[in-house]
């Protein structure tokens, strides 16, 4: 084993997922939704409220934690307000339900890369550990987590709304570090983009590998990886890598 610890970036990485949250559709659908518990509105309203609240979310994220260069807000937050700004108090079970729906509409497909199971097992097999470290939200993350059989393979999961800090910040990479105890000569980062993945890795001193997929950011400058794998082929990371 070249490592002890494998830190892994999630879509684009291990899960193949293709989303659209601006259709007119998903909106419309969205709004039907909202109108079911007494908050109205036409789906044009709503797409913009959706828009100027996350913007809203992220300023009082900038303002909470100034040291990030990177930030990220809980969503949830957003799909509750645009119930308030209607006068209707919604129940948390509530929020996380219309959380839940508005992933399902706006996910085309979502499955593993072909080699995913059989990497993790490989690492696993060999004594090493598994971390994510990811730019997403928890509250559709662990329900696809969960739905992929993902889950039991992490020893450790960072995922950026609960910190409210994202790649490539070293803030982010480096609370993954302190809550998980690991030392930076013995870990690899594995992840789909140049930029967050590979380049904050870079920044943050540790060695990693990119692999490069359809969904995958197109590489405009230096791609400063350990490791390369340019036709998305994961067998090819357990052979890089271990």
């Amino acid at each position: 084993m070249k490592y002890q610890n494998y830190i892994f970036d999630l879509y684009g990485t291990l899960i193949d997922i293709n989303t659209n949250e601006w259709s007119a559709q998903l909106w419309k659908k969205m709004a039907i939704l909202y109108g079911y518990y007494g908050a109205h509105y036409t789906y044009k309203e709503l797409g913009q409220a959706y828009g100027r609240l996350v913007e809203r979310e992220k300023k009082a994220a900038h303002r909470r934690h100034p040291e990030y260069s990177v930030i990220d807000i809980k969503i949830e937050k957003v799909f509750r307000r645009l119930f308030t700004e209607k006068g209707v108090k919604p129940k948390k079970a509530l929020v996380q339900e219309v959380c839940e729906v508005f992933r399902c509409f706006s996910t085309k497909y979502i499955k593993l890369y072909d080699g995913v199971t059989e990497l993790l097992d490989t690492i696993k097999a060999n004594g090493g550990k598994i971390y994510l470290l990811s730019n997403a939200q928890r509250t559709f993350t662990e329900n696809e987590l969960n739905m992929l059989g993902l889950t039991p393979y992490f020893d450790g999961i960072c995922i950026s709304s609960d910190e409210e800090c994202s790649k490539p910040d070293a803030h982010y990479f480096q609370i993954l570090f302190d809550r998980y105890g690991l030392k930076k000569e013995e870990s690899v980062m594995v992840g789909n983009d140049y930029l967050s993945d590979i380049g904050g890795a870079a920044d943050f001193g540790i060695d990693s590998l990119y692999i490069h997929q359809s969904i995958s950011p197109k590489i405009e400058g230096e791609l400063r990886s350990t490791y390369s794998v340019m036709d998305g082929n994961v067998y090819k990371i357990i052979d890089y890598l271990i």
